[in-house]
């Protein structure tokens, strides 16, 4: 056993939600120069229209924005707008990812059936909850592995591509949108639709690697701190209130 052992006890919700969030500011800390550099690739070459040759980039690939930023703006670039990222994952992703665990095991006890359903009606909203819980059931089931640290690893890995390549799109559109110009796109579809013309099916995964390291390993940290943190919280609850 890799990790913390499963505790017989299960997590209640105070652990839930305090160790979603504490693994998610920590996921944060650690791949935020990623986002950062997702985000200034996406939008590259925006403000100078779309006959801007692929020479006269000022970004090439994750590795290069990283050090042209470092080199032009200072290291600190990397981590611009990190204390917003934190309270934002402390408050939205410990409801998000406590609250998702509560929901899944109250509509699935005492039915197995009912997972498919709360899979099919969460997919849009929480690809990756959804996809690292099916993944990680799968490998359970199959009895590929048991529910310790590598387990954990591979779902959060697999769940990292499987949320890129259903949230690619939508980010793509949101990035351009909100640093466009002003008056430049009427809406989100708007802007869709104009990337779609112009550009062709493929400009929806631009940045899909950028975004991929990204969500990856984000995911990666995020859920393998949780599974920990889950577990060495209910280990120290249930020593607690062990009697001497």
């Amino acid at each position: 056993m890799v990790g913390f052992k499963a505790t017989d006890v299960p997590p209640t919700a105070t652990v839930k939600f305090l160790g979603a969030g504490t693994a998610a500011c920590i996921a944060d800390l650690i791949t935020f120069p990623l986002d950062t550099a997702k985000v200034r690739l996406q939008i590259q070459g925006e403000s100078q229209g779309s006959f801007r040759s692929a020479a006269g980039a000022q970004y090439r690939g994750v590795l290069g924005t990283i050090l042209t930023m470092v080199r032009t703006e200072g290291p600190r670039s990397l981590y611009s707008g990190l204390v917003a990222g934190l309270q934002r994952q402390m408050s939205f992703a410990s409801v998000r990812i406590g609250l998702y665990d509560s929901v899944k095991q109250f509509y699935t006890k005492g039915s197995e059936r009912t997972s498919p359903n709360v899979a099919r009606n969460a997919i849009v909203n929480c690809a990756e909850l959804v996809t690292y819980d099916i993944i990680k059931d799968t490998i359970l089931k199959a009895h590929l592995m048991t529910d310790d640290l590598p387990c954990h690893f591979l779902s959060a890995f697999g769940a990292g591509f499987c949320t890129t390549v259903i949230a690619s799109p939508v980010d793509v559109v949101k990035t351009r949108y909100m640093n466009s110009a002003l008056g430049q796109y009427s809406s989100a579809g708007h802007c869709a639709l104009t990337m779609l013309r112009k550009e062709g099916p493929q400009a929806f995964y631009k940045g899909f690697m950028p975004s991929f390291l990204r969500l990856g390993s984000w995911n990666v940290v995020m859920f393998v701190t949780y599974e920990q943190l889950k577990r060495a919280l209910m280990a120290a609850c249930t020593s607690r209130e062990a009697p001497f």
